[in-house]
């Protein structure tokens, strides 16, 4: 509790709040939102004020035809509104022609403009958080493609969204798209850290017991900064693929090729932003199993599994993997949040944190600074080992 009245003290001395604060939680982001009210709730009752609860009723209805449109039921006129979407729940369903169909990205995107509209631009400003990035995973160009996250940005810039706080993006140079917007790509770096802490009680983060290992080129920076903060060595795999062929959208993967020190006897991280389909995660788990490697604890931000539980219930019984950690950003089924090889990740409190410090226009860094809360956390973890 006194971290909590620390930062929201901060806040609240600093200034004055930029307009009334309203939260929007789209179809299937009610879950993070509720708890994300919670602590706003709290905050300001702790500061003096009078709230109780900051969530303003909308919904996106359906005719029959499959033709919807968005609706606020109170009134935002003239409040800091902080739009929260989940764009990759795909349990969301609509009825069109007597069929229930899931709710795409494309679907979620469609509601979220829809519900912008609904302001009518009354609303003081409009900040959007959208965990998942719409459209990220096809952050670059080949040949004739489209660019769906970049022109998405672009959309949202022109419907009058002043801000945009994502995490984990796939490629966070997209923003390039929208030089004059304000946008945020958030690492939740310490709040992985002390969930994996709470869960593995007996886990060393000595040079000797612990590394970090990058599942390919593209997570490098990430996984750098994990083996930084830490001060353990740092291993990477590259992906070999076949660039004669095209499957599923990508040219597949032939052999993954690891460079680093040994991994023999030590537990390795391996942090990533999506576990899709699974594939890679298993096969680099398998080659490190493979140099005789103690525990394989792997993190993705975003845990979806397109391809169910299965391969990876088989690799936790084998032993190939030992612990799955993912946050709360998108849906995760009721199913891999009973798995015991899986740790969920809340992520709420953050987003609050920097929800209230864009609503009293305080620096983000004088309220949270990262590294300073996991210097603490590792002393604290090294005391209790």
């Amino acid at each position: 509790m006194a971290e909590q009245r620390s930062a929201s003290e901060i806040i609240f001395a600093n200034s004055k709040r930029v307009a009334p604060l309203s939260l929007i939680a789209l179809k299937g982001a009610q879950e993070l939102a509720d708890k994300i009210n919670k602590y706003l709730v709290e905050w300001s009752n702790n500061a003096g004020y009078k709230y109780d609860n900051f969530l303003i009723e909308n919904d996106c209805p359906r005719f029959s035809s499959g033709d919807g449109k968005g609706i606020i039921k109170s009134t935002v006129r003239g409040n800091d509104v902080f739009l929260i979407v989940d764009v990759g729940n795909y349990s969301c369903t609509y009825n069109m022609f007597e069929r229930d169909n899931a709710m795409s990205p494309d679907d979620h995107f469609q509601d979220l403009k829809r519900i912008i509209q609904a302001i009518s631009g009354k609303a003081h400003r409009i900040n959007l958080i959208m965990p998942l990035l719409y459209g990220g995973r096809q952050h670059r160009r080949n040949y004739r493609e489209s660019l769906d996250c970049a022109v998405a940005l672009q959309e949202l810039e022109a419907m009058g969204v002043a801000n945009i706080i994502t995490f984990d993006a796939h490629d966070a140079r997209v923003c390039n798209a929208i030089p004059l917007m304000g946008f945020d790509n958030v690492i939740p770096t310490y709040q992985v850290l002390k969930t994996m802490f709470n869960n593995i009680e007996d886990l060393s983060i000595d040079k000797e017991d612990f590394m970090v290992v990058s599942p390919d080129e593209g997570a490098l920076n990430r996984n750098m900064y994990y083996a930084s903060v830490l001060e353990v060595e740092m291993g990477m795999f590259y992906k070999r693929r076949d660039y004669s062929q095209v499957v599923n959208g990508r040219n597949p993967i032939v052999a993954h090729e690891y460079l680093g020190n040994s991994v023999e006897g030590k537990d390795v991280f391996v942090a990533d932003d999506i576990i899709s389909s699974g594939e890679s995660m298993l096969d680099i788990a398998i080659e490190l199993k493979k140099r005789k490697a103690r525990r394989i604890i792997a993190y993705a931000t975003y845990p979806i599994f397109t391809n169910g539980l299965d391969k990876f219930d088989q690799a936790y019984r084998d032993g190939m993997i030992d612990y799955v950690f993912g946050t709360n950003l998108t849906y995760r089924t009721p199913e891999l949040l009973s798995r015991e090889w899986f740790c969920d990740v809340d992520v709420s409190k953050y987003i609050a944190y920097l929800i209230m410090a864009l609503n009293h226009d305080v620096s983000t860094g004088k309220v949270i600074d990262p590294h300073k809360k996991i210097s603490n956390l590792l002393e604290q973890h090294k005391q209790k080992i």
